[in-house]
């Protein structure tokens, strides 16, 4: 062992995936004096602009976007006492599908060896213990959530570190009950069509297959007023319409799978630095 702080690194593809995904474990950590590191591979350019304008409408500015966002990443980051951030800032490349995917210079067209390279210089100067990412579809299929995770992977292959990583994800068992509350909040909302529902059921995993269960409860509050930083995307952020209370009810819990590990830590386990410390 040595006096080096230990060290969690996430890499996430816009400015509010961080809360939504890991706020509790990256507020947790940094209460308890881990060093905590935010990778934002894009500027989430495609985001809303002023007044909910979406993409392409006119108004819709992705400069102005960009610049917004960058300033409500920071101030997220103030909420959860991340360390280090750092920004890659590639262009949002937007949902699948969209136009903006075949932008030049968007993550999306971005080689996976430019980007691993750029990733993998940061990874030998903050030399994470534990590194944590999407999985092969970056969890829903966004494309830049999906080149994040081959960035990611590819980097780590680039250099001589051996850091526990983890992919993050949910349990299927949860996921069910978001839908349920998605429709005590939203009782109009129209039944899935049949394709989109058998989509939905394979976001996240069964809970036998989830190797680590880690226990935010008592950081959901700063969680929350992480997302809530992200005021101009509000419209798009489900949590936020549940109150911190309910929140921290349903939010408590952050899950992953370990896909990399060198402490040989029994799992389940209830801390992404079982092992380490």
């Amino acid at each position: 062992m040595t006096d080096r702080r230990l060290t969690l690194m996430a890499v996430h593809a816009h400015p509010d995936d961080e809360a939504t995904g890991t706020g509790g474990v990256l507020a947790r950590y940094a209460a308890e004096g881990i060093r905590t590191v935010l990778v934002t591979c894009t500027d989430g350019r495609c985001g809303d602009g002023p007044g909910g304008v979406k993409p392409g409408e006119p108004g819709h500015d992705p400069a102005t976007v960009a610049s917004m966002r960058r300033q409500e990443l920071e101030a997220s980051c103030d909420v959860l006492k991340v360390s280090d951030l750092e920004t890659l800032d590639y262009a949002d490349s937007g949902m699948m599908g969209w136009p903006s995917n075949d932008t030049p210079g968007s993550f999306w067209q971005t080689s996976v060896e430019e980007g691993a390279a750029r990733l993998a210089e940061l990874m030998r100067h903050y030399r994470p213990d534990v590194v944590v990412t999407y999985d092969e579809n970056g969890f829903y299929g966004h494309p830049d959530h999906i080149q994040a995770h081959r960035i990611t992977m590819a980097a780590l292959e680039m250099t001589a570190l051996t850091p526990k990583v983890y992919w993050t994800t949910m349990p299927r068992s949860a996921m069910q009950r978001f839908g349920e509350i998605l429709r005590e909040f939203h009782e109009d909302m129209p039944e899935p069509d049949p394709a989109e529902a058998a989509a939905m059921a394979e976001i996240g995993l069964p809970d036998d297959e989830i190797t680590t269960w880690v226990d935010t409860t008592a950081f959901s509050g700063q969680k929350f007023d992480a997302l809530a930083a992200h005021a101009s995307q509000g419209e798009n952020i489900f949590f936020l319409k549940m109150g911190k209370e309910r929140f921290g009810e349903l939010m408590g819990m952050e899950t992953f799978v370990r896909v990399k590990d060198s402490t040989g830590a029994a799992v389940p386990e209830n801390d992404l630095f079982a092992g380490l410390r």
